[in-house]
């Protein structure tokens, strides 16, 4: 016998075999594909306009659809559990650790924009020309802002973490707006910054 007739007759053998066990049992093996693109990706497709924040240096995208902060020199925006920042408005935004997001940003008031909106609407040309000025007369000031709203954002988590032990809670945020900035931060002093979940 020939080479190429053992290797027929295995061929023939393990086709026999295969076909046996197929029709002998049924199939259980199953196929499962999971492919998590993330959330949206953040488009903001012309200058935006701005809100500038009283006695602080951080500005919000007043659009409602979408959380945008400018902070320091980027973009800041919480996508689900995620925080994304960018060098320009309109990209590229890349993923970042909680850790790495500026208190002043994690902290904002999850009511920023119903706090905020009476503030005035800056274009962006103009805000592109006069933040590093606004900026440097709010240097000081933004140091207070900050502590207050870590103060308020300490006790607001102190009061939900109560509500969420008794049952109960009055989430009037209405859904995914309001400033309610994606899960638990982390933060440059390694307090607990959680709960600002989306």
């Amino acid at each position: 016998m020939t080479n190429s007739g053992s290797v027929f007759r295995c061929l023939l053998v393990g086709a026999a075999i295969a076909a046996a066990i197929g029709f002998s049992e049924p199939a259980r093996a199953g196929v499962s594909v999971n492919i998590n693109l993330g959330p949206p990706p953040i488009v903001v497709a012309e200058p935006p306009a701005l809100v500038m924040i009283p006695q602080s240096q951080v500005y919000f995208v007043p659009d409602p659809r979408i959380d945008v902060f400018f902070y320091g020199g980027y973009w800041w925006s919480p996508r689900g559990e995620r925080w994304y920042r960018s060098r320009a408005y309109n990209g590229p935004w890349g993923v970042i650790e909680r850790g790495r997001v500026p208190r002043a940003v994690v902290y904002m008031p999850r009511d920023y924009r119903a706090r905020y909106e009476r503030e005035r609407h800056i274009p962006y040309g103009q805000w592109k020309r006069d933040r590093a000025r606004w900026d440097r007369e709010n240097r000081k000031s933004q140091r207070q802002w900050e502590k207050e709203r870590e103060r308020e954002w300490r006790q607001n988590e102190k009061e939900r973490r109560r509500d969420d032990k008794h049952g109960y809670r009055d989430d009037d945020r209405g859904g995914d707006r309001g400033g309610d900035h994606g899960g638990d931060h982390g933060g440059h002093d390694g307090g607990d910054h959680g709960g600002h979940g989306r």
